[in-house]
């Protein structure tokens, strides 16, 4: 099938992949005064008393904004809020779908940064979590941490977070399929922006020691003049031995390989430099850093992909509409490292056996959020990142 072409023909016929419902019923004058004046008046006032009743009283408490300024757009870059609507429509529909989570797509036109944040703020109130979303780095990570300051409710940036949590799960399973332990292992990762940053941060809290961070210049190392802010407090972190170089130099002896970068920008002999048993993750969309043929070809043991064409699909929807259901059932202030790692667990769990073709549970599987719900729920209750009753 011609993906593009017919994906275009569907969204014609769709006219939009998402639609509002009524949940009441609307056929009496006595079903109007319940529902609408004058008996609503009554929920008013008491949210007035206490606001933590919005979430009772209204669809908050089920209900998540998907947002973005159009600025990174899947593998499409800048394009503008309005071309990324169909993204944002169908990263509801997936809420929706895997964890009959509520969400609207609010696609802003604004490139500021303090016109984000301030407009996000203003419109937390209506919503029980906010799901940032294709924001270009750097900024991504000021506005994230700004409105995590600012807002009440649970802020998550998923291109960082969320696909920082799968590769997290299937490094971990890659790792006890491969005889490797991950405190042991040198890790590499490719591609330096939002994805890379937060993937080597999650890596970190899981004990691996040595891992090495590459963008376009080379390798990140403490006093690299090109680095930005966030590359370079990364630095500090990692890349113990200052090391200096290209990603073909970072892969010698690696043992796993994790592509959040460009296409085709590894070749077969650098897959064959690695050590033996080597984890190959070459994630770029549509087109990986490698393509899996050729990497197994070249050595590698284990090769995921975001691809759905291939064995081991790293996919988001593995883990963000659990983590949100799981968010908004324990009516969570925030969405902390604590219930982000038990994302992690859960899915790296959810599996009863474990192969090279199967590290991770199938994007489809509908089970994998519930699981994922009630760990990070516990996760959010036990580290008392919940709304007092």
């Amino acid at each position: 099938m011609n993906y593009a072409e017919e994906s275009l023909k569907k969204h014609y016929e769709w006219q939009g992949k998402i639609g509002m419902e009524c949940r009441v019923k609307m056929e009496t004058r006595e079903d109007l005064s319940l529902a609408y004046t004058p008996g609503v008046a009554s929920a008013c006032l008491e949210v007035q008393k206490d606001l933590s009743k919005s979430f009772a009283l209204t669809r908050r408490g089920n209900l998540v904004a998907v947002i973005t300024d159009g600025t990174a757009v899947l593998g499409l870059g800048d394009i503008g809020p309005e071309a990324g609507m169909p993204v944002m429509e169908g990263k509801c529909a997936l809420f929706k779908a895997f964890a009959d989570v509520d969400a609207v797509p609010l696609c802003l036109k604004t490139k500021d940064t303090d016109e984000l944040v301030r407009t996000i703020y203003l419109l937390s109130g209506s919503f029980g979590g906010i799901n940032l979303e294709d924001i270009a780095a750097p900024r991504c990570f000021e506005i994230e941490r700004r409105l995590k300051e600012l807002c009440d409710i649970p802020v998550f940036h998923d291109d960082q977070h969320g696909t920082a949590i799968v590769v997290a799960a299937a490094l971990t399973n890659a790792a006890k399929v491969a005889g490797k332990r991950l405190e042991n292992m040198t890790v590499v990762i490719n591609g330096a922006g939002s994805a890379g940053l937060a993937i080597a941060d999650m890596i970190l809290s899981l004990n691996v020691k040595s891992l090495l961070v590459c963008d376009k210049p080379g390798l990140l190392c403490e006093g690299e003049p090109w680095m930005n802010p966030a590359q370079a407090a990364m630095a500090t972190r990692t890349n113990r031995e200052k090391k200096t170089g290209s990603l073909k130099d970072a892969m010698q002896k690696a043992d796993a390989f994790i592509g959040v970068s460009a296409p085709n920008v590894v070749s077969k002999e650098m897959v064959a430099s690695m050590a033996d048993n080597a984890i190959v993750f070459p994630m770029a969309n549509p087109v990986p850093e490698i393509m899996p043929e050729d990497a197994k070809a070249a050595g590698a043991f284990i090769v995921g992909t975001g691809r759905s064409d291939y064995p081991n699909q790293i996919n988001n929807v593995l883990a963000f509409p659990g983590i949100f259901r799981g968010a908004l059932d324990a009516r969570a202030t925030d969405i902390n490292g604590s219930m982000m790692r038990a994302a992690v667990h859960a899915i790296a769990g959810y599996l009863p056996a474990l192969s090279p073709e199967r590290i991770l549970p199938d994007a489809l599987d509908r089970g994998v959020a519930r699981a994922v719900a009630q760990a990070v729920a516990q996760a959010a209750k036990d580290s008392g990142a919940v709304r007092s009753k």
